[in-house]
């Protein structure tokens, strides 16, 4: 019965309730096993025997089996005895307040109790749970409730907050880490249970707080089935897989299982990077890095001829509005003809699905990196009408985290004292993480039919100054240590973006959080792009691109200078 049951597979010293319940099932099925043959044998049993039998036996093979359980266990709290440690390392440790009494806080304090390089020292935890008021956890007292926190802070002396309840969801997420934030600069947070679920990172790690925690919203859902029946066993083609978008993308294509993954880009230092970074998870997937540039299109012809991509995701672009307005030739060569070569290239050797990454700067655009987008845009929205292949455009707002956004540069202001510079007090953008921008993308191209504009309901737009006020806070400084300074507009800029123009959002999503747009479409596409390549000066090719974008194009005198 032992055997049949597992029991002698047990590593007892690692045992728990699950194993003390198996091992009594066990017992009970043996002793009425027992019971029956005694039946059959001699018309009667012995009952009060095999009851005493049965709690003799669980006695002494529970204590002997738990028994190492409990000497680990024993030994474990001697040498983390509050008592005897707290005397020799209390100037090295942090009184740590947990926020959380569950499964999450209670592993994380049996982390903490088994490692000596937390250098932490729980004080309590803060729960809402009414019961376990006043009554200890792990060892640790639960000293008050989430309404408490700011007094439970200031009477405990904490120096450290650590927020371990990785299923609350957003909003309330935010709430909490805010209030933490303002009575304890040290604020650390267990990963959510979508980071645990997409196999980043352990229940049990611990990170600093981010400015994704403060402006994160609920995350897209993704249609498992769908996405894996479109990846799985095909070869996936992602352009700019250097890059922060392409990067992501890449490695949320994993986990779908394709034969495999082309990492096309320009660099190839990034290229390297990624390939490695991805070759480490031993993952049954051929990965094959590819050098070339996608205005090269001998090039793209060579890499669409040789492995056939099903699936491509155009992410390679130019992207910051500031350089693009000083080089508007090279803005067009990369994203508009470039854009051009990899989906002629999709629709001549027969890719299923082409999804291009667009953004919010295409609506409505008054500099030239929106505005090559836009005219990117077009050029799929034109091949879709006529090609096998399902072509989409997918837009969203500016990505948290990415090379290009004001995250990195914020954080080296504040590094070298400040002040961090915003353009406006009245600029706001959309802002999403780089996971979720990548899921979006993935999610369009199961969704795609052929030509849409997908978008993603993004929330509330954030202003600029409140997210530079919150990265001054999470790195533990004030306004008035490190200062806001206001620079201006820059060239191209707007006060704010859109994702659609007025009456192009479809009412309905097509999806939880996605929606398509309706966009005008393009009837002379080719006689425009012969007349752009005839502008020599960077002002005409930047008033040309503008109003091409913005559906009022006009080619006055001065446009038409040669080259």
């Amino acid at each position: 019965m032992a055997g049949v049951s597992g029991l002698y597979h047990v590593a007892w010293r690692f045992a728990s309730i699950s194993e003390a319940i198996r091992l009594a099932i066990t017992l009970m099925m043996s002793t009425i096993s027992l019971y029956v043959i005694q039946l059959a044998l001699y018309d009667g049993a012995m009952e009060r025997m095999l009851f005493l039998s049965f709690c003799l036996s669980l006695l002494a093979l529970g204590g002997i089996r738990l028994g190492s359980r409990v000497i680990v266990t024993w030994k474990s709290n001697q040498a983390h005895n509050p008592f005897k440690k707290k005397m020799k390392h209390r100037k090295n440790e942090k009184r740590t307040l947990i926020i959380g009494a569950g499964q999450a806080g209670r592993m994380l304090v049996r982390q903490i109790n088994q490692s000596d390089n937390h250098r932490m020292a729980p004080i309590g935890f803060i729960d809402d749970n009414r019961h376990l008021q006043t009554l200890t956890v792990n060892g640790v007292k639960v000293v008050g409730t989430l309404e408490q926190l700011e007094m439970v802070v200031e009477n405990e002396a904490v120096d450290k907050i650590v927020f371990a309840i990785p299923s609350m969801n957003y909003q309330d997420r935010l709430a909490v880490i805010k209030r933490a934030k303002a009575v304890c600069t040290n604020v650390h947070t267990l990963p959510m249970i979508e980071e645990v679920a997409s196999g980043k990172v352990s229940v049990n790690q611990m990170r600093q707080v981010s400015i994704e925690d403060l402006l994160g919203r609920e995350p897209v859902e993704l249609d498992i089935s769908g996405i894996q029946s479109e990846v799985e066993g095909k070869t996936v083609l992602v352009t700019g897989a250097g890059g922060s978008i392409g990067s992501e993308i890449c490695r949320q294509i994993l986990k779908f299982k394709p034969e495999r993954l082309l990492l096309l880009g320009h660099g190839e230092n990034s290229i390297y990077l990624i390939e490695r970074e991805l070759r480490e998870l031993n993952l049954d997937v051929e990965l094959i890095p590819v050098i070339a540039d996608v205005q090269d299109i001998e090039r793209l012809r060579d890499v669409f001829v040789t492995h056939s991509p099903h699936l491509v995701f155009h992410a390679a672009a130019h992207k910051h509005v500031p350089l693009m307005e000083a080089n508007p030739h090279e803005a067009v060569k990369n994203n508009i003809y470039g854009t051009k070569n990899v989906a002629e290239m999709a629709d001549e050797y027969g890719a299923g699905r082409f999804v291009m990454i667009s953004t919010d700067k295409a609506v409505n655009p008054t500099n030239v990196m929106g505005s090559t987008k836009r005219v990117a845009e077009m050029i799929i929205q034109n091949l879709a009408k006529t090609s096998r292949t399902k072509y989409a455009v997918v837009r969203f707002g500016n990505v948290l985290g990415s090379r290009g956004s004001v995250i990195p540069l914020f954080k080296s202001q504040i590094e070298k004292g400040g002040p961090v510079t915003v353009t406006h007090p009245d600029m706001t953008r959309y802002f999403m993480t780089i996971p979720e921008a990548s899921r979006l993308v993935i999610q369009a191209g199961t969704l795609a039919d052929g030509g849409e504009v997908f978008v993603l309901d993004m929330g509330e737009p954030v202003k600029i100054v409140d997210l530079a006020r919150n990265m001054i806070k999470l790195s533990g400084f004030t306004e008035e240590q490190i200062s806001i300074a206001f620079s201006g507009i820059r060239p191209g800029e707007k006060m704010f973006e859109e994702l659609l123009k007025e009456g192009e959002v479809h009412p309905e999503a097509v999806y939880p959080k996605i929606f398509t747009g309706i966009v005008s479409e393009e009837t002379d596409l080719d006689e425009k792009l012969t007349q752009m390549k005839q502008l020599r000066t960077s002002e005409a090719l930047s008033l040309y691109l503008v109003n091409w974008a913005n559906e009022q194009l006009t080619v006055t005198d001065n446009m038409k200078q040669t080259i």
